[in-house]
């Protein structure tokens, strides 16, 4: 049976078994826990090596530069549109209407740990932290972002050594198809690891949640689903790709996100599919990576909606400067929380503290869906950053288009 079916008779499971015994769905949490910890200790070396093998073949600072350059300006474009149109549908459909919640008697013990995270970093700060405080606490504290930082000047310099380099070439990228089994090994858990988180979810936070905020999940949801069709529908369509054919080609992956609710748990096995179906080593190792934390469509999606449904339900009235001032910061607080565990409700509390005209009480109203939001928001992450990369390659004709046509031809 193809993984993908495992997948999604795993989630269905564990959905149903969350449901049926909630406490027996609660306890099977380490089963989703244990996997995403698993997959993610294989993230750092997969990108170092992987990163470090293509530079060091291509060793041109420019082009790296060039196509960095690139990446972040997709990034900036494309995740504003999402906020926008979160911002849109938001005012459109009004989720928080109705609600009158008075933010003075709503419990915010359960928000503590968000936002004592939020006040953490600032902005500053976060772009010192790209800077590891040594070679080896990038790989021990698994922060991508450094581990990256760390790749390119590793390859960059490995490649100006010329021959004498050749031997450790050689060995990265032997390492690079060790670690890359190793994610084959641990994907075959996958089934179980879906079916466990599933379980904890229903059985945790139950459907009753659903049912009395199920608009606004409606809203996250169907605004997903519009700005994954039309929007980077449009772009991969102006790209020369056909997007139901990308996402049949990593439904794999897909499934696992939407198990796992991280789009982390999915991260090795797109870098190795965006390499097969034609994208240059180089940019799939610094696109993918960096895409994981600029470019959160949904996460941006969620953001705008959760924003001002807070507002309309504690009765905030925001004027169209107060909304262009909300969407101003979250173009910068969106990139702050990068790659925090719970990133989105992180982040919309560090924006709610920064405006200071919507009450952070209020997101309690939305603490117990969050979980069934970031499927949503995990899924949007997931297909952007696989669009994103075909993009950037293409653009930067670093693509194999005998390749691509190959594979994203396939049917399942």
């Amino acid at each position: 049976m193809h993984l993908y079916l495992q997948v999604l008779i795993g989630i269905i499971l564990g959905g149903l078994l969350g449901y049926l015994q909630p406490s027996w769905g609660v306890a099977l949490r380490p089963l989703g826990d244990g996997f995403v910890n698993l997959v993610k200790m294989l993230i750092a070396p997969i990108i170092f090596t992987t990163v470090v093998v293509g530079l060091a073949g291509m060793g041109d600072l420019k082009k790296v530069g060039r196509v960095g350059f690139k990446a972040l300006l997709y990034f900036e474009v494309v995740t504003t549109i999402a906020l926008v149109i979160g911002l849109v549908v938001a005012n459109v459909f009004a989720p928080g209407a109705g609600f009158h919640a008075d933010p003075a008697t709503l419990d915010a013990k359960g928000l503590a740990r968000y936002t004592t995270a939020a006040g953490q970093m600032s902005t500053v700060d976060f772009l010192l932290h790209l800077i590891p405080k040594t070679f080896v606490s990038a790989f021990a504290e698994g922060e991508i972002l450094q581990v990256l930082l760390l790749a390119v000047l590793f390859g960059l310099a490995l490649g100006q050594l010329g021959d004498h380099g050749r031997p450790i070439l050689n060995l990265l990228n032997e390492l690079a198809r060790v670690f890359f089994g190793i994610v084959s090994m641990v994907t075959r858990l996958a089934p179980l690891a879906a079916a466990g988180a599933m379980a904890y979810t229903i059985g945790h936070f139950g459907l009753g949640a659903l049912a009395r905020l199920g608009f606004l999940l409606a809203c996250v949801y169907l605004t997903c689903a519009v700005f994954i069709f039309v929007v980077l529908g449009a772009i991969a369509r102006a790209a020369g790709f056909s997007l139901l054919r990308i996402i049949r080609y990593v439904k794999e992956e897909l499934l696992l996100v939407v198990g796992t609710s991280s789009s982390e748990s999915a991260l090795p096995g797109l870098m190795h599919k965006m390499e097969q179906a034609g994208c240059a080593r180089p940019v799939v190792g610094i696109v993918v990576p960096s895409g994981y934390s600029f470019n959160l469509d949904g996460t941006c999606i969620y953001l705008t909606l959760a924003a001002l449904f807070v507002a309309q339900a504690t009765d905030v009235t925001l004027t169209l400067t107060d909304q262009l001032t909300l969407l101003a910061v979250l173009l910068l607080t969106s990139k702050g929380a990068a790659g925090v565990t719970g990133s989105g409700f992180i982040t919309l509390a560090a924006t709610l503290a920064a405006m200071d005209k919507i009450p952070v009480a209020g997101m309690t109203l939305i603490l117990g869906v969050d979980r069934f939001m970031s499927e949503a928001r995990a899924v949007t992450n997931f297909i952007g950053n696989t669009v994103a990369t075909l993009v950037v390659a293409r653009w930067d004709g670093a693509f194999d288009q005998s390749r691509a046509g190959e594979i994203l031809a396939r049917r399942p």
